[in-house]
Formats: structure tokens, sequence, C-alpha cells
């Protein structure tokens, strides 16, 4: 293989002749080989480290502490880069020490190099254009590293709010199709009173919608940057007017509306968003996976559960067992959901984990991050696709249950009273009648106001008493 020759602190290192990356990145390739995931299996962290590294150059240009040719050539080689180029090159483990160093050292010389070629020079010819003099000039890792995850994760945040709505709104049609089915509810898996299955899928949707905005306020949080703080938040080697000057071409470039945070040393050593965001997507995840036992439950059976909702047959469900089909997409959605609370655990403690000036677990924090809000997107549309699209209504077995249940007793409450109410439901329970026949037998109540009181649209929704 052809090599190059590369220096740092610790000696020479030969690196690929056609690699991009430096010597920095081959020693983290070698210090690091924990999950055989590199940080381009996240474009959106490698595009938003070519914005802030292009942000930097536009500001230290505007400042005059970058030569045009050199500025022109990073800022070039960025804009390259977020449009998809050479993301091969960012190899690095997404697990590391060094609170990221090793993933800004991956960005500085893969930009490095390419600028370098633009300017008409050999990789590597670092005397002409640094990674670190020049790529990293007014940085450190301890401001870009958190930024770089702040824009990355709100670029994954906003594709999951789309995959949220896009569920959402099957729910929401489902709730229309089904407005009309009466059902019976359970409470402790016991029979409770009526209602519509509209009305319990409608539930779906609307809890789908409150952790849409519940994620689109954690977002904001997020938008609070500490480039600019460069080691601990001091600002030390930036120029005063730096801070304000990136982050202002960041947002330009981003077209997010980022806020340089008003405390750079809390900034640089706090990571409270990530915890506050990490639990909103665990809610998330809790509130979908309960809609995912759902679904399973009421499409238990067929004979032998509660056959109320039949989902879409996506694949044979046993090798054994012929005929057998499972409810594997909610199964799968419901794997995601304990992964999203597992990652949120890990979160926790690595944001506690920090000490003093700077957290130097936000690798764990970043990955954490990422699968939960990539792999929850992919679940929810996963969802909506094969599963909640294609749920139909087993109108006969629904209206069998509703006609059969005691919970009706319920309606009659107000004009027996409960203790009344209760004898018909010990009775109705021991001898297999229904509420209806025995308020007949009885003589309760006229058959007409029972007729009118155990009404569908009576069981439903709130209404006075029935006077005749």
């Amino acid at each position: 293989m052809n090599t190059r020759l590369e220096h740092d602190l610790l000696g020479s290192r030969e690196v690929p002749a056609d690699a991009y990356y430096g010597v920095h990145t081959v020693r983290a390739l070698e210090n690091f080989p924990i999950t055989g995931i590199p940080i381009s299996r996240y474009p959106e962290l490698i595009n938003a480290l070519a914005a802030i590294k292009q942000a930097a150059a536009q500001a230290n240009l505007q400042l005059g502490l970058l030569d045009e040719p050199r500025a022109r050539a990073i800022i070039r080689a960025c804009e390259e880069i977020g449009g998809g180029r050479l993301h091969d090159q960012f190899v690095v483990d997404v697990i590391q020490g060094g609170a990221g160093t090793s993933t800004n050292m991956n960005a500085n010389e893969v930009i490095a190099n390419l600028a370098l070629e633009l300017l008409g020079h050999a990789r590597g010819s670092y005397d002409k254009l640094h990674p670190n003099e020049h790529v990293n000039m007014s940085q450190s890792t301890n401001d870009v590293y958190p930024t770089a995850l702040r824009i990355a994760t709100h670029h994954g945040i906003m594709h999951l709010v789309e995959a949220m709505d896009t569920l959402r709104l099957a729910f929401a049609r489902k709730a229309s199709e089904f407005h009309d089915i009466l059902k019976i509810g359970r409470t402790q898996l016991q029979d409770a009173v009526p209602m519509t299955l509209g009305q319990e899928f409608s539930t779906y949707a609307v809890m789908i919608g409150e952790d849409q905005d519940r994620l689109r306020e954690a977002s904001l949080l997020i938008h609070e940057i500490n480039l600019g703080a460069t080691a601990i938040g001091t600002g030390i080697s930036a120029p005063p007017d730096y801070a304000r000057l990136v982050c202002a071409r960041l947002t330009e470039i981003t077209g997010i509306g980022l806020v340089t945070a008003p405390n750079l040393i809390e900034a640089t050593q706090d990571a409270g968003a990530f915890v506050q965001l990490s639990g909103v997507l665990k809610r998330v995840a809790v509130k979908v996976s309960k809609i995912c036992n759902d679904l399973r439950l009421l499409s238990s059976g067929p004979r032998a559960g509660l056959n109320e909702i039949n989902l879409p047959a996506v694949q044979a469900g046993s090798s054994i067992m012929p005929g057998k089909v499972n409810p594997v997409i909610p199964e799968v959605v419901n794997q995601v959901a304990f992964e999203v609370i597992g990652n949120d655990v890990t979160v926790s403690f690595a944001a506690e984990a920090g000490q003093l000036q700077l957290n130097a677990f936000e690798p764990i924090i970043a990955h954490s991050l990422f699968k939960s809000v990539t792999h929850l997107r992919q679940a929810l549309l996963t969802l909506e696709k094969r599963c909640v699209t294609g749920i139909t209504a087993n109108r006969d077995v629904l209206e069998t249950y509703v006609r059969n249940s005691i919970g009706l007793v319920t309606a009659l409450n107000p004009y027996i009273g409960y203790a009344r109410a209760t004898a018909i439901a010990v009775e109705a329970h021991a001898t297999g009648k229904s509420i209806y026949q025995l308020a007949l037998e009885k003589k309760l109540l006229p058959e007409a106001t029972l007729a009118r009181i155990l009404r569908p649209e009576m069981l439903t929704a709130p209404q006075g008493i029935v006077r005749e």
C-alpha cells in the first residue's frame, strides 16, 4: 500500500497515500476499535462539522486572521463535504475517548487535505494549509463537537417529527373510519363501559400529536451553542468578536436559529439540554410502545383472544404451527422503544459523569441520541406503512361483546342507583343473561326508556337523564 509520512507529538506514522484523513485519525482508528461504526454512519453529524468549519473560516477571514486563498479553499472544501463528498473519509469510531477530539481532528484533516488539493497541493502538505492552524483556527474540540451534535440532532428531530405526523394522520384516518363502531372499553383488562373504536384510535393520534409538540419544545434548547468558547469557555485563542460572527455565519449556513450561550463556561460543561431531549425521546418511545401493546391485545386470537381488530398479515408467524400470524410490526416497534429507554439511561449517566469544566462523555451521548432518533423514525414509519394503514375491524365480534357486556349496567346508575345496578351486574354474571334482558324482566324501567338509555350515542358521550 502506498503511504505518506505524517507527524504528531508522538512521532511519525504512515498514512495511506489516497486517504484524506491524517495521522491523528490513524491513531484514533488504532485506539478505539469499539463499535465498528464510523462517524460517517451519521451524515448529519458530518454535515454539521463541515458547516462549523465553513462558518469558522468565514469569521476568521472577516476578522483578518485567515488569508483569503486559504479561507476560500477551506470554505469550498466544507461546501463539497456538506454536499456529500468524502463522507467515507470520516472513519473514526462513534465511541471514543477524548471528548470528541478524534472526530474533530478527523474533520480537520479531511477538510485540510481537500482544501490543499483545491489549491493545487498534495495531500499532507501541511506547511501550505494546516488542519490545526488553519481549519481549526479559533476553535477547540470542546466547542466544535457539542455544537455539531446540536446541529445534527436538530435535523434528526425534525425528521422524527415528520415521521410522527405521518403516523398521527394514519391513526386519525382510522379514527374517522371506525367512528360508528361500538365496542367495550377496558380498564385493568376488565370490561368497562362502551366507547367507539374510533374514539379508541383517536387517542393514539392525540398522544402522538402531544409528543410532537414536546419534541419541538426540547429542540429549542439545543439551538443554544457554545461555539467561541474554545477550550473551557473563556474564549482563549479566539478574538472578542469571533463568537458573535461565527454564530451568525453558522445560522446562515444551517438555516437554524442558533444563539450563543450567555455563559460559555457553563455551556461548555453542561449537558442538560441533551438530558432533556433524551427524556422527551423516551416519552415518545414509552407512549408508542403502549399503543403497540394495545394493538397486540386488540388483535389477539383469532379464536382465543380479543379478536376485535385485524392487523395486516406481513409474514408467516411460526416455523412449526401452520397458518399462525404474529403481530411482528408492533413487536419490532416495542423493541425500538426498549432501546430508546436504555439510551436515555446512558445519556443520563454520561451527563452526570461530567467533571469540572468539560464533559468528556459526549461521544456516547451523541451515539445514544442518534440511535434513538433514527431508530424511532424508522420504527414509526414502518408502523404506519406496514400495520396501521391496513387495520380492519371485526364488527360482529365487537357487537357481541357490547351486547353481552355487564359494563352496560353503568348506564343505569342514574336511574336505579348503584346498589340495585350492582345486584343486576352480579346476576348477569351468574346467569349469563344480558343487562338489558334482566332490566326488562325486573321491570326496572320502561322498555322505551331502557332502549333509549342503551342507544350507542347515549353510551359513548355525556348525556342527561332520559325522562319519559
